[in-house]
């Protein structure tokens, strides 16, 4: 199967731009089925965290240490397109496609994630592309990496909520229909997103993002 793109969401960043292995094997996926394909990492980072900052102060942005990773791996630059404003899974699909699968005219995209992440990933993706607004549509197909890397108990958490945060996306596919609604939703109640912040959250488990 040829694919105009290859999706990569983020899944953390450490220290010094380096990337947890569940995240190296996501990109070393997408780097094999990519051929010609744009390869299109996601992510600024996560609200669950603060970002590691650079030598010079600066965040380290996910995509960017993605990006870094798969050049350093012998992706031509010229054939990565970064998307560094999401901060969960429903913005990944969103900026991904608003950013770029809808002005370059994407007709086909493969989306790469771990497998405790695909159930919602999978149903994001497929709500957020198909929801009605500008452009042609781009169709979807989906592939897996193993959770190698992950330990038992901290695989069970992610599982654990990964459930809970799925039960929600079925909710809001109810009653987000369109690009413009989900936009509306994004950026006036998303915490991530609006401009009124969100409630302060606890710290999570670092190993984790």
């Amino acid at each position: 199967m040829e694919y105009d793109a290859i999706l990569i969401p983020g899944g953390g960043v450490r220290a010094g731009g380096n990337l947890p292995v569940w995240v190296t094997r996501r990109l070393d996926r997408a780097m094999e089925r990519a051929g010609s394909a744009w390869l299109v990492p996601l992510s600024a980072g996560t609200p669950h965290r603060p970002p590691p900052l650079d030598d010079s102060g600066f965040p380290i942005l996910e995509a960017r240490a993605g990006a870094d990773y798969l050049a350093a791996r012998g992706a031509e630059p010229e054939r990565i397109l970064i998307e560094a404003a999401s901060y969960d899974t429903i913005g990944n699909a969103y900026f991904s496609s608003v950013v770029h699968a809808i002005p370059r005219g994407f007709r086909r995209a493969l989306v790469v994630t771990s497998e405790f992440h695909m159930p919602r990933t999978e149903a994001v993706f497929r709500w957020v592309y198909g929801l009605a607004g500008p452009g042609e549509g781009c169709a979807l197909d989906f592939d897996t990496v193993s959770d190698e890397g992950l330990d038992r108990e901290m695989l069970r958490e992610r599982i654990a909520g990964e459930r809970a945060r799925l039960a929600a996306v079925g909710e809001l596919t109810g009653r987000i229909r369109s690009l413009a609604d989900l936009h509306r939703w994004l950026f006036t109640e998303h915490g991530a997103y609006a401009a009124r912040r969100a409630e302060r959250r606890e710290a999570a488990d670092p190993r984790m993002y």
